[in-house]
């Protein structure tokens, strides 16, 4: 681990690049959802946050379904566990790649118990690169929301129930607006349904397709994450199927 002077700066020095590109960049939400923007939120840098972590790996690894607010579902691939411990609690992620053209970056999609109230409703991400040691640094102050936490023309995979930890992460980004919190993945959902039984738009209103993340490999695994160097713009895994609809 870098030490936490240098490791503050640096993570500071992200984030207002991160604002930049989404206030900026064309393929920002903002920029390409039309999306008035304000900067991002924040809980403060926490050294805390930043946890060693081994990966318990699944042999071979498993595909895996992640339900989306589109209420579909996002097909990964399984890696294993990351173990590690938080504050005197032992906890557990999973981990997952999302296919081919992606690298060696890899996915683990979170919510805590702050998730539906300081935190996005539906969850947060963290992506790292996967390595032959199986040895990681888990960096929560590096959590960031998916895309459709600012607009809704982004689907975004949602963490599976083994990815609920029972402890608040107060470190990475907070909710953005009050309005687009949902508490649960599953009022997503439902809203939606809700939203397409109410018939045509308001007049004057479109409806926007879903709308995917394009660029570099390292983006197209997270649907939108930038290298750790630009920390910008980041959702959920960019490979998708439309396959059957979410079970559960």
């Amino acid at each position: 681990m870098t030490d936490t002077g240098s490791w503050r700066e640096e993570l500071v020095a992200e984030r207002h690049q991160k604002d930049g590109f989404m206030a900026h960049h064309p393929e920002s939400p903002f920029v390409s959802g039309r999306v008035p923007f304000h900067e991002l939120k924040y809980f403060p840098p926490d050294p805390r946050y930043r946890v060693r972590a081994k990966l318990e790996r699944v042999t071979p690894p498993e595909e895996a379904y992640l339900r989306t607010n589109r209420d579909g579902q996002a097909v990964m691939r399984y890696l294993g566990d990351l173990s590690f411990s938080l504050n005197g609690h032992p906890l557990r992620l999973r981990l997952y790649h999302a296919g081919e053209g992606v690298g060696a970056s890899v996915f683990v999609p979170f919510r805590d118990a702050t998730s539906g109230g300081e935190s996005y409703g539906p969850g947060r991400y963290l992506t790292l690169e996967l390595n032959e040691s199986d040895d990681y640094e888990l960096d929560f102050n590096r959590a960031f929301n998916p895309y459709c936490a600012y607009t809704d023309d982004f689907e975004c995979g949602f963490p599976p129930a083994e990815n609920d930890l029972p402890v608040p992460i107060r470190a990475g980004e907070r909710v953005w607006a009050a309005e687009r919190n949902p508490r649960t993945p599953s009022s997503v959902v439902l809203e939606r349904v809700r939203r397409a039984t109410r018939g045509p738009t308001a007049k004057g209103a479109s409806r926007r397709p879903a709308r995917r993340a394009t660029g570099s490999p390292a983006r197209r695994a997270t649907g939108g994450a930038r290298s750790r160097s630009a920390r910008s713009g980041r959702t959920a895994p960019r490979r998708r199927r439309a396959r059957a609809r979410a079970r559960g």
